[in-house]
């Protein structure tokens, strides 16, 4: 009996001495890093662009019961906006001479890859250097990469240059033999993102949506890349038909490389730009610890007018939300917030959505409503403001979006799971006793019923009703006109601004910009929005469900393969979807 005692007082001595040497190092660090961490940029120095660790525009500010919600949060974590913000600030810095791309392997979208280059193109108007080496060039890290002053790639490297594509699966032959499939109730012709569980094959429509949206997202990338190395678009298109820059050697005879060499010869002539000797070290910071060096000027607090920028970004799933998704929790009070700030003088809703519940869609688009009867609504769209992302812009004073924003997909759907045929191969019967006929509603051990099916018809059929008429107002279009550029079609942002749907290109300073002009503020600031709220609960499970030294998401990755994860990833996105949809076709990645 002693022995089980003894076993049991080691365990609760370990566990508290776990809980308290958590709490000890929580107390060391925030005492470290609120003093003497402050990054030194040095003379002549060069920002090295790594953008592996840089997911979302926004990095998430909290508030929380806990003193150390921001440590464990989010503190040390690095938005691409910040990003953007530093290079600006690099271009009047006397201490940092260029910025070389090095290797970067980052999870941009095309949109957020559009909005770098520019800024390095505007980087480059003060005579300081843009270089770039690789070992292998992916096809989006070479469309940033090549708006610099030289692009090197190793000798034995490979640069991928062939056009883009997607590859789509179809399931209703696996529906049919398993038994397991997907009940669908739709609205639109071009809401493809349910046509794998109806068919097997690609639909004339889907196949039109998707070949077009592919081709002007790539006549953006090229025309781009065409004034940068100084290759026309008919030339490039050829490259890419016929692989032509599948090697180093290959790539530098078609102009798209400058010189083929090793790293150290790339760090020869970056030396040479700095005018130090080669046994000297190259002066390099980080643009994540640029972002949070003393050279970076804050905002100007004396400035009293405020334009507050929201950041609506990840699927739309409900509650308070967080950087990654999108509730209605957080996003709607920060805009009752900006509304009842005098000094705010207009708000920049910047969307990165697919879309998701069409019931919180329509509590945050009520939300903006509600703002714009007081001060005035711009919406910045990054790389998506798609379906339910479209529903909460649609109604701002004016949109703004990049060539290679994906946009549109104004339509509606549910998915219902359906195990009747496979639970009948195993032996399986359902048996359902009710005091009304619709009281159980809807079984997935049972064929859905016609009476079922046009009740959940009707409801798909009001809330696209409901979009389509939340854009004709928002849009000052009639019902027929926004339907016949509905259907659940998408749309690049260079189409979106022929029929309609967006009114200028640009970036999120140009959306500022003009909500600035819309808020007749000459001078002013600007403040993020929102700050998510979390309760120590929450902050100690996001904390202790990864590794000391490892993220959960890094460990995930390395035992699946990134790929495996992001599958995984989606299957939980999807298990958590309830009600009604509106959500992007598919996933895009280039």
């Amino acid at each position: 009996m002693s022995f089980f005692k003894n076993v049991f007082a080691t365990v609760v001595g370990l566990f508290l001495f776990i809980l308290l040497s958590f709490f000890f190092l929580i107390g060391i660090g925030a005492l470290v890093g609120s003093d003497g961490d402050e990054v030194k940029v040095k003379d002549n120095s060069v920002i090295l662009l790594d953008l592996a660790k840089i997911n979302f525009d926004y990095a998430g500010k909290y508030e929380s019961d806990s003193p150390f919600s921001n440590l464990l949060l989010g503190k040390d974590k690095v938005g691409f906006i910040e990003v953007l913000n530093a290079i600006d600030a690099a271009k009047k810095d006397n201490k940092i001479k260029g910025i070389t791309i090095v290797n970067n392997q980052s999870n941009l979208g095309i949109a957020q890859c559009k909005e770098l280059r520019d800024k390095l193109e505007d980087f480059k108007k003060s005579k300081k250097f843009v270089m770039a080496y690789a070992t292998i060039f992916s096809q989006k890290e070479y469309y940033i990469s090549s708006v610099a002053d030289a692009v090197y790639l190793n000798p034995s490297g490979e640069m991928d240059f062939k056009g883009l594509g997607t590859e789509m699966l179809f399931y209703k032959n696996f529906q049919d033999q398993t038994g397991l499939k997907m009940e669908i109730i739709r609205h639109g012709k071009y809401k493809s993102a349910v046509e794998p569980f109806l068919a097997q094959e690609i639909s004339k429509e889907n196949r039109e949506q998707v070949t077009a949206l592919l081709q002007s997202i790539w006549n953006s990338m090229v025309t781009d890349i065409s004034k940068n190395r100084n290759v026309s678009v008919a030339q490039l298109n050829s490259i890419a038909e016929s692989l032509l820059a599948r090697t180093p050697q290959m790539a530098l005879a078609q102009k798209l490389v400058d010189v083929v060499a090793y790293e150290d010869e790339f760090n020869h002539a970056i030396k040479t730009k700095l005018k130090v000797t080669k046994e000297d070290d190259i002066e390099s910071i980080s643009i994540t610890d640029y972002v949070s060096s003393s050279s970076i000027i804050s905002e100007d607090y004396t400035k009293d007018d405020i334009i507050a920028v929201i950041y609506a970004q990840g699927d739309i799933n409900g509650r308070e939300g967080d950087v990654d998704y999108i509730g209605e929790g957080a996003i709607n009070r920060s805009l009752k917030e900006a509304r009842e700030d005098a000094n705010v003088k207009a708000v920049v809703l910047r969307v990165d959505s697919p879309g998701g519940s069409a019931l919180v869609s329509d509590l945050i688009w009520r939300e903006i409503e509600l703002t714009k009867k007081v001060k005035p609504v711009v919406v910045s769209m990054g790389n998506l403001a798609a379906s339910g992302g479209y529903y909460i812009a649609c109604n701002a004073h004016a949109i703004f979006a990049e060539p290679t924003t994906i946009t549109g997909s104004i339509g509606v759907f549910g998915m219902l799971p359906n195990v009747h045929g496979f639970a009948s191969k195993y032996g399986v019967n359902a048996e359902q006793v009710q005091t009304h006929k619709n009281a159980i509603g809807y079984s997935i051990f049972e064929p859905i019923s016609e009476e079922y099916k046009a009740f959940a018809s009707e409801g798909v059929d009001r809330i696209y009703k409901t979009f389509i008429n939340r854009v004709a107002v928002g849009r000052k279009m009639t019902i027929d006109q926004v339907d016949a550029i509905a259907q659940g079609r998408i749309w690049t942002g260079t189409d979106a601004i022929k029929n309609g749907l967006v009114d200028k290109l640009g970036n999120l300073d140009a959306a500022i910009a003009h909500a600035a002009i819309l808020g007749k503020s000459k001078s002013y600031r600007t403040e993020n929005y929102p700050e998510y709220k979390k309760d120590f609960n929450e902050i100690f499970e996001a904390f202790a469900g990864a590794s000391i030294y490892k993220s959960k998401e890094t460990m995930l990755k390395e035992e699946l393969g990134e790929e495996n994860y992001y599958l995984l990833k989606k299957a939980k996105v999807l298990q958590n979807r309830k009600g009604i949809q509106m959500i992007l076709p598919f996933d895009l990645n280039l």
